[in-house]
């Protein structure tokens, strides 16, 4: 059963980055498959902090592959600083592949991408301005630079310069900005081309050949699917499919050569940025949820939006990522309260709605319908099986897994990956 694909079921930040560590240690190979350095996965040991933006979780085990696949789009910059600062902590990177046909981030990406949430005001997405929208927009559009383009200077200079032509136009007569300069661009990238081009390959066939010989591979997606350009909360969404069909369209492989789909649950939920969020508590709970998970971003280091577990959107999540396995996270933040609340529906103009709303509209204006439980009021960090928990936080567990119909293989009772309790090998 080697292809397991690692699906965010909020939106975002719901810990994956610890869970990769986890899973990747019995993998072959870990492949990111979407995003770019808008998003962050940080893994604690001790007093050590990892925080991974690009390079897939992975890089931190000798026997695995670390792939970055056709669906990401690339920060040249970012990715050579990231894979610096690995080196200087005395970790290989030399193992890591990079597809040829992932997409560029380009300076007048980002400069783009700040100019538009400035002049959208109030009603601005709440993106990281790290270029990923305006790179998969020129993606869509036909009109972006590959990083296989890099390889082949001609191609990138005569490329480059096609692209300036529309940017610098639209960078001067909309946004008042300065123009880019072609030479200093190209420099700039194709110094980036003499680090980077002994890690370029193809990607799909290396992933493929690996799946066919039986070795266990890892998809890991970045943000979650309620931020699925597709299937999120539109318009405040990344610009790419974390679900687990954008694992399979950004890595090329398949579909029949994905065995699990592996879900993984805040133990409550956050949010980034703008956007719906029915179950959000805007006083001491959340400040208290905030303060106790420290939810700030990985990338930005902005405060996230807490509440309350919400179930139909963690139904949402299992029926169109086709989970079949649950892991949950940060269950000790929730140590310190009395009573503890599960979203199981919602009432729109006097309606019970057990679902997730399929018209926007609905979801902005819903409330939340909660069934309170006791809680457990104890520290569990040093938990090591389920009955080692309280009663009160194993019948939350119970609860969600009933609610939803799918189990839990995993529960994170710490930032710490030791502080983990295992029920099941995945």
């Amino acid at each position: 059963m080697p292809g397991i694909v690692l699906i965010g079921t909020q939106w975002g930040d719901e810990g994956k980055g610890k869970i990769t560590d986890i899973l990747a240690d019995d993998m072959d190979m870990v492949v990111r498959y979407q995003g770019g350095n808008n998003a962050g996965h940080t893994i604690v040991e001790g007093d050590y902090q990892l925080k991974l933006h690009l390079v897939p979780s992975g890089i931190l085990y000798p026997q695995v592959t670390p792939i970055i696949a056709a669906g990401v789009v690339i920060d040249p910059k970012v990715l050579l600083e990231e894979i610096n600062s690995l080196e200087e902590k005395g970790i290989n990177t030399s193992k890591l592949v990079i597809s040829g046909n992932a997409h560029l981030i380009m300076p007048y990406h980002r400069a783009i991408d700040a100019a538009t949430e400035l002049k959208l005001g109030k009603s601005k997405i709440g993106t990281t301005k790290k270029g990923i929208g305006p790179a998969y927009a020129d993606k869509a559009a036909r009109i972006g630079i590959r990083v296989q383009d890099l390889l082949d200077e001609k191609i990138f200079v005569e490329k480059l310069r096609q692209a300036l032509k529309l940017k610098n136009e639209l960078l001067k007569k909309i946004y008042n900005l300065p123009e880019f300069k072609l030479e200093e661009v190209a420099d700039e990238y194709l110094g980036y081309a003499a680090r980077l081009k002994n890690h370029i390959d193809d990607t799909s066939k290396i992933v493929n050949q690996a799946l066919d010989l039986k070795k266990r591979v890892l998809f890991e997606g970045a943000q979650g699917t309620l931020l699925d350009i597709n299937h999120g909360t539109y318009p405040f969404v990344t610009s790419s499919s974390p679900v687990a069909g954008g694992a399979c369209a950004g890595a090329g492989v398949g579909p029949l050569k994905i065995n699990h789909v592996v879900g993984v649950v805040k133990a409550y939920v956050t949010r980034v940025g703008s956007g719906p969020f029915p179950t959000e508590e805007t006083g001491d709970i959340g400040k208290i949820m905030r303060q106790r998970g420290v939810e700030y971003g990985t990338t930005t280091g902005r405060s996230r939006r807490c509440g309350w577990l919400d179930i139909p959107i963690l139904r949402y999540a299992i029926r169109i990522n086709g989970i079949n396995r649950l892991v949950m996270t940060k269950l000790d933040v929730l140590s310190s309260f009395k009573k503890v609340k599960i979203c199981t529906g919602y009432l729109y103009n006097g309606k019970l709605i057990n679902e997730y709303p399929y018209h926007q509209t609905i979801f902005h204006n819903c409330q939340p319908v909660y069934q309170e439980m006791p809680g457990w009021e104890r520290d569990i960090t040093n938990s090591r099986s389920l009955d080692e928990l309280p009663v009160a936080a194993q019948n939350y567990i119970n609860k969600i897994s009933q609610l939803v119909g799918v189990n839990f293989d995993i529960i994170s009772v710490g930032p710490e990956r030791g502080q983990t309790i295992s029920l099941k090998r995945i």
